[in-house]
Formats: C-alpha cells, structure tokens, sequence
C-alpha cells in the first residue's frame, strides 16, 4: 500500500475560544488523532504556506483578496462570515487554500490526497460567508485548469449545506462540473444552482443516503470525465451535527467515503479530499469524524 498524502498546517487552527460556533479546535485535533492512531505513520505529511494574492483572485474579486490579506473586511461582510477576519483568520484562510492546492497536485502525482482543512463552499466571488473566508475549492480548480494541469474538475460536495459558493463562481464554465448533495432545508436559504443538485428531506439516515449516493455518483461521471476530483467530505450529515438535518451514523459517514474514493479510484480519476463541516462543542467526537474520511482515502492510497 502506498503512503497517504495529507496536508496540514498547525495554523489551520485560528485559535477561537472555546464554545465558539465555529469549532476551530478540531483542526488541531484531528491532526493530533491521525498521529495517535498510526495513520500518521501511514502516510507522507505536507506543510503549505499561504496562497498569494494572485491564486486567489482566480476565483474572487480582487478588491476582496485584498480586504482579507489587510484584515480590513467591513463588517457587514464580517457579520456574513460569522467571525472576525483578523490575522490568525487571515493566515488561516490562505493557508487552507494553499493545503487544496497542494492536494489536487498531490492527487494527481499519487492518486489520491487529502487536506485536513477546505471545503470553505460558501465562500462567493465577491466575498466569504457561512463561516468561509475563500473558497478554496474554487481557486484551486480556476488555477489549475489556467495552468494546464488538468482539462476537467469534477467537485463533488457531501457537506449538509449546499455548496453555493461553489456553484456560484463556477457557474459557466464548462470545465467544471459541480454537484452538491444536502439538506434541502438547511443553510443556506437561498440556493444556488449546481450541475447536479440532490436535496434530501429531514432525518435521512444511513441506507437512503448510500442507496441516494450509489444510483448519483455514475451521474457524476455521465458525459464529462474529469482529470482530478475535488471531494468535500463534510460530517455536518451526522445525526448528532449541531447544524445538519441529516442522520447518518460514523458506519455510515465512513461508508459513504469508501464508496466515493473507491468509485473513483477503481476509474483511475485522481481524487483531493478537503474536511469540510462538521459542528459539535465536543471537540474530540467530533475531530474522530473527520478522521473516519482519512482512514476510508488511506484503503485506496
């Protein structure tokens, strides 16, 4: 078996008080459990540094670029976030974009990689919102398809919440395909438009929701083969998630992520994970949830 690469930098955690909405305290976590239970030593660690101005504006606006790099993000934007963008958040935000970056061409050297961070898919063209600053799944396939590296991105987002962000900055364009399968009734209010939309009702649990993904993911594929995959591994579906309606198991959750690294792995389509959401004031339960996707990407490494 091949090493797994993941990406991770310390300062993914923006450091948040306790008990904050944003539970910013299971990135450092996460990392902490995938030492703790070998999967570290499994695997080839990367560090990045922060995405520059000039990546970032492939996906936003250029004014917005620059609040976020000068910490001067007015406040009714602020407000959308849900946190103040100050250095740490700043750091964060580009340092986040950076790791997806560095996982898609990892992803397309290895086969497969995962970042331990990203999945910021409510973050628009012209500014962050749902608590995401940039949406790093944007900029990384507008780079990479500017650069050649790849003719076709495939971003398939499991997170609870609908990946508006996402689809908003992608919309028109023809080499990429963006599907999205959540919660019809959950954030954000109004949706955005998708290649491929599926909105579930409430409570949803593990057999629907797998049966749901197994008749999608050959459509995700129909007519448009991708070169790279980005795949947005939220836990928000859990049944015990904060702010998802879902009710998928850790059985269930982990499955899911077998069933997609798998489909596209056995196609031989490279395929970037990023964490996505997932909320819960129990840190730990809720880093463990994250770690279910890095165990299920290291069976296909």
């Amino acid at each position: 078996m091949a090493r797994l690469p993941i990406i991770h930098a310390p300062d993914y955690d923006a450091g948040f008080a306790p008990g904050h909405r944003f539970p910013m305290g299971k990135y450092t976590r996460l990392m902490q459990l995938i030492s703790e239970t070998g999967l570290g030593a499994a695997a080839t660690l990367h560090v990045p540094g922060p995405a520059s101005a000039d990546w970032l504006a492939m996906a936003h606006e250029r004014g917005y670029v620059d609040q976020v790099i000068d910490c001067a993000v007015p406040a009714a934007i602020e407000r959308e976030i849900g946190f103040q963008v100050d250095a740490r958040v700043s750091l964060r935000a580009r340092l986040a974009t950076a790791g997806t970056i560095m996982a898609a061409r990892l992803a397309l050297e290895e086969g497969i990689a995962c970042n331990t961070a990203g999945g910021s898919h409510h973050a628009r063209r012209a500014q962050g919102a749902g608590f995401c600053t940039f949406n790093d799944v944007a900029v990384a396939a507008h780079l990479l398809l500017s650069d050649g590296e790849v003719g076709r991105v495939l971003v398939i987002d499991l997170d609870v919440h609908q990946g508006d962000g996402t689809a908003e900055i992608c919309t028109g364009n023809r080499a990429i395909r963006t599907v999205s399968v959540h919660a019809e009734k959950n954030y954000p209010v109004r949706k955005q438009v998708s290649s491929i939309d599926v909105a579930l009702p409430d409570a949803v649990g593990d057999d629907a929701y797998l049966e749901t993904l197994d008749w999608l993911l050959p459509q995700t594929i129909d007519g448009f083969v991708p070169d790279l995959v980005f795949y947005n591994a939220g836990v928000d579906p859990h049944r015990e998630d904060r702010l998802g309606r879902l009710s998928l198991t850790d059985a269930g959750l982990k499955a899911r992520d077998r069933r997609v690294f798998g489909f596209f792995r056995e196609r031989g389509i490279a395929i970037a994970s990023v964490l996505g959401g997932g909320y819960s004031h129990d840190i730990d339960a809720l880093a463990r949830r994250h770690l279910l996707t890095f165990e299920a990407a290291a069976e296909f490494a």
